[in-house]
C-alpha cells in the first residue's frame, strides 16, 4: 500500500497527486493499482480525512521485478515534486517505509534497503 500526504494540502490536492502517481504505476508490470476509497464523512462533519484520499493499493503479481519497478516509479515521481515534496508511506507485508523531508540520496538509500528486504532469494533487487 502507498499512502501520500502533503502538509497543509486539502483533499482535492492529495487526490490529484495520488491520481498522477496511479497513472504512472499502471504503466509498469503490476496487476492493478486501486485508489482506496475514502470513508464518507458523517453528516455534519466538516472535513474528509486527507490521508485516506491519498491511499493506493498496488497488486504486484508474480513478477520478480515488480517491486523494484514500483519503487523506481515512486522515486522518480517524488523527484519531480520539488515544490511541495509530498510525504510517502509505503507498506508491504507489515514493513513500513516513511519518506518525508529527505534528501534525494536518503530517499534512494531507503528505497534500496526496502527493496532488498523484500526481494525474493536469487532475484536482483
Amino acid at each position: 500500500m502507498i499512502l501520500l500526504s502533503e502538509e497543509e494540502a486539502d483533499a482535492e490536492r492529495v487526490a490529484e497527486l495520488t491520481g498522477y502517481l496511479r497513472e504512472e504505476l499502471l504503466d509498469i508490470e503490476v496487476d492493478d493499482v486501486t485508489a482506496l476509497p475514502a470513508e464518507e464523512a458523517p453528516p455534519g462533519a466538516r472535513a474528509v480525512d486527507v490521508a485516506q484520499v491519498g491511499a493506493l493499493l498496488v497488486a504486484l503479481g508474480s513478477s520478480a521485478t515488480a517491486l523494484n519497478q514500483v519503487v523506481t516509479v515512486v522515486r522518480s515521481w517524488l523527484g519531480r515534486c520539488r515544490d511541495t515534496r509530498p510525504s510517502l508511506h509505503l507498506e508491504m507485508e507489515g514493513d513500513v517505509l516513511e519518506v518525508s523531508q529527505a534528501t534525494d540520496e536518503q530517499v534512494e538509500e531507503a528505497f534500496k534497503t526496502f527493496v532488498r528486504r523484500h526481494s525474493t532469494a536469487g532475484a536482483p533487487p
